[in-house]
């Protein structure tokens, strides 16, 4: 059992399990300043302001005195929590277009795709400069532009892995029982399209990760003293030649968090198609053939 664990865990995608270790520690550090953070984010200090790093301040500290550390593992936070809360904004309301479209057709499809469609010419940092005129800065303007913005995407992917799930077997089949279209949407349809929605929302994640660092670095997202990566990077924008080390950090913490999102979804791309898990059994039997036909043989370099 231990060995076919072993075998079933090599057997993954390389970026798949590079991108799941990078994604988890992400995940690991928004968790653990729930719990514990090494100073209090609020902790400021004059005397101590730009400190580079030690045993009592692991990442030195700002132009405030406080942890760069403890400010990381809180941006962190509030990174993912608005990319999150963004992502299933996108996904359950362009999930739900791309199913309505699919399964009802004719005009009503053509009116959906052409309003996603329309809806692509709006970029997220206009719609946040239009909602926080309206109802001022902050998380929610995050979650609300970037969630709408990825509408759309959602909306596209979703109407054209159902229209193909349409067009199958199983899905005349139950038509032909007597199944309306909510029904086979709920029951067929929808489990059978889960596999690219994923990849799809592990991508958009990446994407909402970014979106939330930019609007934040503008000053229309998170708003102090609640620290996220985007704000560190706006503060340090003035100390690049004092203190450069305050924009390295938080950069860094979005270049890995953005590259093992990506990955994830690449891999999860490579192991979720159906084709290429086809071709990767079929290309494993036929070495596990070679080898049971000739046991002792040797492979030459």
């Amino acid at each position: 059992m231990k060995r076919f664990s072993w075998m079933a865990l090599h057997a993954l995608p390389p970026t798949l399990l590079a991108g799941g270790a990078l994604t988890l520690l992400a995940l690991l550090a928004a968790l653990l300043s729930l719990v514990w953070l090494p100073w209090p984010i609020d902790a400021v200090d004059m005397n101590h302001k730009l400190l580079p790093p030690s045993a009592a301040h692991w990442l030195g500290t700002d132009a405030y005195g406080r942890d760069v550390a403890a400010l990381l593992l809180a941006g962190a936070r509030a990174s993912l929590a608005a990319a999150a809360l963004a992502v299933a904004l996108g996904l359950a309301a362009g999930a739900a277009l791309g199913l309505l479209a699919a399964a009802l057709r004719g005009w009503v499809e053509q009116a959906i795709m052409r309003v996603a469609d329309f809806a692509f010419a709006f970029p997220a940092i206009l719609t946040a400069i239009m909602l926080a005129a309206i109802r001022g800065p902050g998380l929610g303007v995050v979650v609300l532009a970037v969630g709408i913005y990825g509408i759309p995407a959602f909306a596209r992917v979703t109407h054209a892995a159902a229209s193909q799930a349409w067009a199958r077997e199983y899905t005349r089949a139950a038509r032909a029982l007597g199944l309306g279209p909510w029904a086979i949407t709920w029951r067929h349809v929808l489990p059978n399209i889960a596999a690219p929605l994923t990849v799809q929302a592990t991508s958009r994640f990446a994407t909402a990760v970014l979106a939330e660092a930019a609007l934040s670095y503008l000053g229309l997202g998170v708003q102090p003293p609640q620290p996220s990566w985007g704000r560190m990077l706006a503060e340090a924008q003035s100390l690049m030649f004092d203190a450069p080390l305050l924009a390295v950090w938080p950069g860094l913490a979005i270049a890995l968090t953005v590259l093992g999102l990506n990955l994830l979804g690449d891999g999860l791309r490579d192991a979720l198609d159906p084709r290429l898990a086809a071709r990767a059994r079929e290309k494993g039997g036929d070495s596990a053939a070679a080898d049971s036909c000739f046991p002792f043989a040797t492979k030459q370099p």
